[in-house]
């Protein structure tokens, strides 16, 4: 299953939709801006995994603390007690959403709870920004970052190669950092505060997947790939000496240092030929281990070979587990047990068929055994048995002639490590998912190990399309790679993918809005149908019929009804269909690639975007008509919904900060359009049920607002926003899709581009506008109050701190500041969505200004890490100016 996320969401992104300045506001509206701060609750709807684990990385001083990286949806942090997964860079805003994309991870063995992530997507002009190396004293609960004169590329080619980013494990001051587009290696002294460039490095790289690629993105020069630090040749507070370092160049593919880096030569005797994916140093055994593939990866990879490495002697062995000529496959995936110096595991990671292969050795890598062989061909013999019952959708819904097997062992097995306090302990990325086992040293005695995801916690889709209908499923998602899922119960994984026809990438889905269980959905596939239907709400699916020319799914409309259906696929023009698509007839009056919707009432009423113009049908998408208006974006960056339940009311986002950027709305079917003045700009737009004694439903949209970026809601139709996200939950770019649910009110689901789908539910259970910060008519913060304070998570020396703020009382706040003291003389080191001062053990937490306003029976939330010594005890009294509040 090959990775298809790279051409999704970016596009549209390179189109200039993150670039420049903000428009000027239009005037053709006199509502304020009016920001209200809302408390929500945010969690993924679980698919658990979906996407390429590039990197697996344990602390090497401390039990259980280990974390992962993605190719864009972030890292991770490995909660022990739960066996689950915790996000760390969900606070990386929209302006810098290529900092989603993790290319390096580094946790610091002398200070564990330091961690390092090395970030940036794409090194060519897809991301508009350079990387950055973001660093935490904290274990990733808060970050500080150092931005770098250079991109990074995090979901670039040769991303599963590393780890790029160290620390020194003799002296943790020091770090370094392998660059990619031949900008060499890079040092920090200051513990990442600053870098600079290793001037007397001697290779750069020279390696590129494809040089003729004119995009940029395959032709990069891979770069400096991997840092090892052989920890034997220093002592504690002392720089290691001997630093071995992998660079994307077939003949020159390892350089050393012995003099902690002031000297650097090509290691003698090296293998040529080869790309060393991996280079990993038991210090105990006096080995460095390297594995080699022709390729840079993740995908290509055909053949490979794993190197041996003494130290004292620099005598090369070649340790590889399958002569060269019968592999097919590169290595990549590389650990050694440091419980037991002598084993070593390795991964065909590109083995895509029949499955990939894992190699383990006990004897230094004199002799190999396979995670599975072939007892009579076709038919396998396993080590291991699978147990996919907590992810079942990872068989694919497929059963496959053997020697393939469902589910499969992997592809793209770029990150294997074997715990190291933990010898039965074993972790592995792939493609879709992160797998683990808990028994593996039952390799050793003849047994069968057991491996199960290890995976929950970890959302790593890329959205591309959401729909909540009345009726049925609550939330129906159009997904890259893994096509999407049907959610009945949003705390739980669904048993299965779309399937008949399983879509690489389903690129749009919509619903008949009076007949629920009529559901379409389009994408992109290799082979076969682009387009398929459901009569039961998605529980169940059958293929239409292409008609001719097409090549992807592009976007597609169902009638309010569910009696016909209006599609502008990839590789021809607009059609559209009575039924359910064996036949198809080219629109009229409207251009190919157009963005088509349905109104939600009259089922003979389709809408067109494209270009700056709205295009409209009457007669069930047979012909359209552009409409007259003016002032809409020119480019096609935008999304745009008719309302339920109000026939010609349509609500359009997007466009592009060198033009018209912002939110519209139409009630007359698109002849005319009124630009809301209170908005900068919008990517974004969904309805959802309307809050208590409002008449008309509540819009959520992913826009700037009052010059703040978030996810806002609106429950009189625009005239004022709240916004309900914070800095703390921001998911990079949320602009592919947004919708409100309409059975639960402030209940809202946004799009990412790389950490799946989130939701978010409102403490206010009814719903209602808020008040303006700067009107000095609103009322001043009095009245009763009632805090929760929760320790959210704790380390030694440090933790972290969530406070909600209610207001109990009967009049709205428009302005708060919140007083306790710290029983145990705590300190805070960092506060979100608050801003907080302390003198001895007393603190104030003050509003920001987005969230000043919280209205009667609402409540606000803020966030801190914070330093204890013996005792970390919870506050017991808390003060609103001179109010007491009751404590939960």
């Amino acid at each position: 299953m090959r990775r298809t996320r790279i051409l999704t969401a970016v596009l549209a992104l390179a189109a200039g939709l993150l670039a420049g300045t903000p428009p000027a506001l239009a005037a053709d509206g006199t509502a304020k801006v009016s920001l209200a701060a809302d408390t929500y609750t945010w969690k993924n709807a679980r698919i658990d995994g979906g996407g390429f684990v590039p990197g697996i990385v344990f602390n090497r001083s401390e039990k259980n603390l280990a974390y992962a990286r993605t190719d864009i949806g972030g890292a991770y942090r490995w909660q022990e007690s739960s066996k689950t997964w915790t996000p760390l860079l969900d606070s990386v805003g929209w302006d810098d959403w290529g900092h989603t994309g993790v290319v390096g991870l580094a946790s610091d063995s002398v200070d564990p709870n330091k961690v390092y992530a090395a970030v940036g997507t794409y090194t060519n002009s897809w991301d508009p920004k350079n990387g950055a190396v973001m660093r935490s004293s904290n274990r990733g609960a808060s970050w500080q970052k150092t931005d770098l004169p250079f991109k990074l590329g995090g979901n670039m080619p040769g991303r599963g190669m590393g780890e790029r980013l160290a620390v020194d494990p003799n002296k943790n001051s020091v770090l370094y950092l392998g660059a990619p587009s031949g900008k060499g290696l890079w040092r920090s002294t200051d513990s990442g505060v600053s870098w600079s460039q290793v001037a007397n490095f001697p290779n750069v790289g020279n390696y590129q997947q494809d040089p003729s690629d004119t995009s940029g993105y395959a032709s990069d020069n891979q770069g400096v790939v991997w840092v090892t630090f052989d920890e034997s040749t220093g002592t504690s507070g002392n720089a290691t000496r001997a630093i071995y370092v992998g660079v994307a160049d077939l003949q020159n593919s390892v350089y050393r240092s012995t003099d902690a880096g002031a000297t650097w030569t090509r290691l003698a005797g090296q293998p040529t030929g080869y790309l060393a994916h991996k280079g990993v140093l038991d210090a105990a055994g006096g080995y460095l281990y390297l594995s080699y593939s022709d390729k840079g990866g993740p995908y290509d990879g055909g053949k490979g070979q794993v190197w041996r490495y003494a130290t004292a002697t620099g005598t090369w062995t070649n340790i590889s587990p399958v002569a060269e000529a019968d592999t097919y496959y590169g290595f990549s995936g590389l650990t050694v047990d440091r419980q037991k110096p002598g084993t070593v595991m390795a991964t065909a990671y590109s083995s895509w068929w029949p499955d990939t292969q894992i190699f383990r050795s006990t004897d230094n890598g004199a002799t190999w055994t396979k995670a599975w062989d072939y007892s009579s061909y076709p038919n396998r013999a396993n080590r291991y048995t699978m147990d996919v019952s907590s992810s079942p959708w990872l068989t694919w819904g497929a059963n496959p002639s053997p020697p393939e097997q469902s589910p499969k062992l992997g592809w793209m097995t770029e990150s294997l490590e074997i715990d190291p306090f933990n010898s039965n302990r074993m972790m592995y990325g792939t493609g879709a998912t992160l797998y683990g086992t808990e028994n593996l040293t039952n390799w050793d005695s003849g047994g069968q190990f057991t491996i199960k995801p290890m995976v929950q916690g970890l959302e790593e889709t890329a959205v591309l399309d959401l729909a909540s209908p009345p009726s049925g499923a609550p939330l129906l998602s159009a997904l890259g790679d893994v096509g999407g899922f049907r959610h009945t119960d949003l705390t739980k994984v669904p048993s299965m993918m779309f399937t008949s026809p399983n879509f690489t990438t389903t690129t749009s889905l919509d619903f008949a809005e009076t007949n629920a269980n009529t559901v379409v959905r389009v994408g992109n596939l290799d082979s076969g149908p682009h387009i398929a239907f459901s009569t039961d709400n998605g529980a169940n699916w059958f293929a239409g019929t292409d008609p001719s020319g097409v090549s992807g799914g592009g976007t597609v409309a169902a009638a309010s009804d569910g009696s016909r259906f209006v599609w502008s696929p990839d590789g021809t023009g607009v059609q559209y269909t009575t039924g359910f698509g064996s036949s198809w007839s080219a629109s009229s009056g409207i251009p190919a690639g157009a963005i088509v919707e349905s109104d939600r009432v009259d089922p003979r009423t389709f809408y067109g975007f494209k270009s700056g113009k709205f295009y409209v049908s009457t007669d069930g998408g047979a012909t359209f008509t552009a409409s007259g208006a003016t002032g809409l974006p020119s480019g096609d960056s935008v999304r745009f919904k008719a309302l339920p339940g109000v026939k010609g009311d349509v609500w359009l986002a997007g466009g592009a900060t060198d033009g018209a950027y912002g939110l519209w709305h139409s009630t007359d079917g698109g002849a005319s359009w009124t630009k809301l003045s209170n908005v900068d700009q919008a990517d974004a737009i969904g309805f959802g049920k309307a809050a208590t004694g409002a008449s008309y439903q509540t819009l959520y949209t992913s826009a700037k607002i009052g010059g703040v970026r978030g996810i806002f809601r609106s429950t009189d139709k625009g005239a004022s926003w709240t916004r309900i996200n914070d800095d703390a939950h921001q998911w990079g770019w949320t602009g592919g899709a947004i919708t409100g649910d309409p059975r639960v009110y402030g209940r809202v689901y946004v799009s990412t581009n790389g950490r799946g789908v989130i939701y978010g539910d409102t403490s206010d259970p009814g719903g209602g506008g808020g008040t303006d910060p700067t009107d000095p008519t609103d009322p001043a913060p009095t009245g009763a109050c009632a805090v929760t304070y929760k320790i959210t998570n704790q380390w030694s020396g440090g933790f972290q701190a969530d406070v909600q703020l209610s207001n109990t009382g009967s009049s709205a706040w428009t302005g708060w500041s919140l007083g306790w003291t710290f029983p145990n003389a705590q300190t805070i080191s960092q506060t979100w969505n608050a801003e907080s001062t302390q003198s001895g053990s007393t603190v104030t937490a003050k509003n920001v200004g987005w969230n000043a306003n919280v209205a009667a029976g609402s409540s606000v939330s803020f966030g801190f890490t914070g330093n204890w010594s013996g005792t970390n005890g919870k506050p017991t009294a808390f003060k609103l100016g001179d109010q007491n509040c009751t404590v939960a």
